[in-house]
């Protein structure tokens, strides 16, 4: 096999001028195989297919497996926003050792199983608001394609058939190791394999394992058994958008050896480029261990490997060794929007420093952004939540706010700032820790912008149509981060219910004083309150409270 390049493609891309900048900027994107960013070039005018590699099903879904649907999720909602038609697929793998492991352990099928866990996974997600996806395979549904795609690598010399199992022939393939950019002798050094003589190489990988007692097993011409791990992806990837690609998502530790052998076979199949643009997310870590959060892939080779210690991390952060799943190690603590913003708070190549603590940190951040949806609201009698944004970045954002009697220049002019730069930012490879910066910057624009209007005492009707203006200018873009779309639950529980009860009396205490003029008594719970991070408003409906 050959090394190919992708032809060159040159969209059609606006000439900037002053109102359509926003949709002129060229988008760039890190591009693993190269090790550089590139121009944002599709393989079909404003088309673009993108495939993410899924979970294997055998167990509750952990936080790592969050990680990944929500960056190209919100990668998706960008390119969608910026005029692209998206095809987005996941794919869940429905056979595999440790669901063969796991299922003998509880006593129940694979099939039952990863159906159980399947149901588990895509609750999170809906959780997690991650709802672009367009297609889910499943494993199993593709068997004859993956049979169909190991003959061709069998008829073109790409792999051989040994005793029932079918092997890739890694020498063979003359740039095997271009993505991860190892050779065959490191690939080793770094891999355990188990010792087996039906390969001809040690680093050759299976593509299809005969079947063992009591295993799940499929009819084939070489005969029963079931796929490779690897194989299964590049089957799903081709049937459903094609030989080429334009984005291959995951975690960099499935660069290797994953999508290492995800390549090579698929190139070697179909004589095609594989991807266009590798994109692998930056794993977690907690403390000083770093890893993938609550479990990491355990196929080197043929081998697999425990993947205990990952485990270990996750059970340190949920508390108790066994509750690692993401609801009860995670969901129990803090909303899912609070977790979706804590990760997208990070550029998706940098590691995530996860901790209770640190998603505790964003809540209390994203607390301003709920008092100001309260706010808005109050001013204007209209839900934060019901306002109808633009979809579209040629809708709205190539057009600057422009000044009216009712909207101040200044802050036309600082939120079409930000605006850009909330662009720029997502323009340079999907910068979403950078875009969630600007959120916090337009939010402080406009409570300014309230403060010093004194909209929360008398508002007029154009003064209303101005902060609903600017208001719906930061939905539009926090829709493209996918937080801010649905209003969050309020506990209801008897705790709730008592601190709301005691914050009562405690105001209404202050208020008796503020009356009696009685300013020590006043000033003393004003002071108290804020040393526990509870804000007090006074206006004109009465005393509102918060945690800061």
């Amino acid at each position: 096999r050959i090394s190919l390049s992708f032809p060159a493609h040159q969209q059609d891309r606006p000439q900037p001028n002053r109102t359509d900048r926003y949709i002129a900027m060229s988008l760039r994107v890190y591009n693993t195989l190269t090790r550089e960013k590139e121009d944002f070039q599709t393989l079909e005018p404003r088309k673009v297919t993108m495939y993410l590699c899924g979970p294997t099903v055998y167990k509750p879904a952990h936080i790592g497996h969050m990680v990944g649907p929500v960056i190209f999720d919100t990668i998706k909602r960008y390119l969608t926003y910026s005029g692209y038609e998206v095809t987005f697929v996941i794919n869940i793998t429905d056979v595999d050792d440790k669901l063969i492991v796991k299922a003998a352990e509880t006593g129940t099928t694979v099939k039952e199983l990863a159906q159980q866990m399947t149901a588990d996974y895509f609750d999170n997600l809906k959780l997690m608001g991650v709802d672009t996806i367009d297609h889910f395979p499943y494993a199993t549904d593709y068997i004859g394609e993956m049979q169909g795609l190991i003959q061709r690598l069998i008829d073109n010399g790409h792999a051989y058939a040994a005793n029932g199992d079918v092997y890739f022939n890694v020498t063979q393939d003359a740039d095997y190791g271009k993505l991860s950019r190892r050779s065959i002798e490191q690939m080793l050094a770094g891999t355990r394999v188990e010792a087996n003589d039906r390969k001809r190489h040690a680093a050759d990988f299976a593509l299809w394992k005969s079947a063992k007692q009591g295993e799940p097993a499929w009819d084939s011409p070489w005969g029963p058994g079931r796929p490779g791990w690897h194989i299964e992806c590049s089957a799903m990837s081709s049937k459903l958008l094609g030989d080429s690609i334009d984005i291959h998502g995951g975690g960099l530790d499935l660069m290797f050896p994953h999508h290492e052998n995800e390549l090579a076979q698929s190139e070697s199949a179909s004589g095609k480029p594989f991807v266009r643009y590798w994109m692998h997310n930056g794993l977690m870590q907690s403390g000083k261990n770093t890893g993938k959060v609550g479990g990491q892939h355990d196929r080197h080779g043929d081998a697999s490997d425990s993947d205990a210690a990952a485990d270990q991390i996750a059970g340190k952060l949920a508390g108790s060794a066994g509750a690692e799943s993401v609801k009860t190690a995670v969901f129990a603590h803090q909303p899912p929007e609070v977790v979706r913003f804590f990760l997208l708070s990070t550029h998706y190549r940098s590691p995530i420093d996860f901790s209770l603590e640190n998603i505790a940190a964003t809540a209390k951040s994203m607390d301003g952004f709920y008092r100001l949806f309260e706010t808005f609201e109050r001013i204007t009698g209209t839900s934060f939540y019901s306002l109808a944004a633009p979809q579209q970045r040629s809708e709205s954002a190539t057009r600057p706010l422009e000044a009216t009697e009712s909207l101040p220049g200044p802050l036309a002019a600082e939120l079409t700032e930000l605006t850009e730069r909330f662009l720029e930012a997502m323009d340079d490879d999907f910068n979403t820790g950078g875009a969630v910066g600007i959120l916090f910057e337009m939010r402080r624009a406009i409570n300014s912008f309230i403060n010093a209007a004194k909209l929360e005492e008398t508002a007029s009707p154009e003064q209303k149509q101005a902060l609903t203006e600017a208001v719906t200018r930061f939905k539009e873009l926090a829709n493209v981060l996918g937080v801010f779309r649905v209003p969050q639950e309020k506990a209801t529980g008897q705790d709730d219910a008592l601190v709301d009860g005691l914050m009562q009396l405690i105001l209404d205490i202050r208020l008796d004083a503020r009356k009696t003029k009685n300013w020590a008594v006043a000033d003393k719970i004003r002071d108290a309150l804020k040393e526990l991070n509870i804000v007090v408003e006074d206006g004109k409906e009465g005393v509102r409270w918060s945690r800061g």
